[in-house]
């Protein structure tokens, strides 16, 4: 009895010796092949830290993956729901959560001031900020005459299927950013970047309501999963004025 007691204590220090030691191999291939090479429920372990020290973690780390439905879906958790799935707690929900938004974060373009002339420019702009998220938010990007953005805004937030906009917010972003021209866009959660009729009609309004100040609405995006819907593309916007010295392209755009 006593033999097979110590039998059991070996092999439970084994197990903790094999799991802390898997974290540890995953930091050294890091460094030898870089963080691409690493699996996600890896990429999780070493993400907790001093707190994958316990057994089980690659398991638990493979749960998490299996209950979210991947990376994406783990990155739209709310950070008291992630928290109070088993296994997690508030410490490791906010270790995840911050590892992934600064990957999020590290697709935006480096430039504190970019150029951007198409709509794929704005969409690629975008997508690392409105490409995940489980909300629809409404931005306003605020452009120079040279097509320089000066100023990205987000003036509204709304629930899973809906964003109520005040155009009030929207030229209030325009006039404080001293724009000449102003990109409107917005999320669809659901991943369907087709324009709804509210869509549709709310950019009527709001380019009608751009001229009485003299900015110009180049265009909205309605940003969905891995895609996009330029309205001046589909021909849902007036027509531009002729003699600018804008050369906003819809056309190399388009989702």
């Amino acid at each position: 009895m006593e033999w097979s007691m110590g039998e059991a204590w070996v092999d439970e220090a084994s197990a903790e010796a094999r799991a802390v030691g898997s974290v540890e191999q995953a930091r050294e291939r890091i460094f030898r092949l870089g963080a691409q090479a690493l699996t996600e429920p890896e990429l999780l372990c070493v993400a907790w830290g001093a707190s994958a020290r316990t057994r089980g973690v690659r398991e638990e780390a493979e749960a998490l993956l299996r209950h979210c439905g991947g990376l994406k879906a783990l990155l739209q958790a709310e950070p008291v729901e992630l928290s109070g799935l088993p296994g997690m707690g508030p410490r490791r929900a906010a270790q995840v959560l911050a590892a992934l938004e600064l990957g999020r974060r590290a697709q935006r373009t480096l430039e504190r001031r970019p150029r951007l002339r198409t709509a794929r420019e704005i969409h690629a702009y975008l997508t690392p900020v409105l490409g995940a998220l489980r909300r629809e938010v409404f931005h306003v990007l605020c452009f120079n005459a040279r097509n320089v953005l000066v100023h990205d805004i987000r003036v509204a937030e709304g629930t899973m299927n809906m964003c109520p906009v005040d155009p009030r917010e929207v030229f209030a972003a325009a006039l404080v950013s001293r724009a000449t021209a102003i990109v409107l866009a917005h999320n669809h959660p659901s991943g369907d970047p087709e324009p709804s009729v509210h869509d549709v009609g709310l950019t009527r309004h709001l380019v009608a309501g751009a001229r009485l100040i003299n900015v110009k609405v180049l265009d909205h995006l309605v940003v969905g999963d891995g895609a996009f819907v330029s309205m001046l593309e589909r021909g849902l916007l007036p027509e531009p004025e002729r003699g600018t010295a804008w050369e906003w392209n819809a056309a190399q755009g388009g989702g």
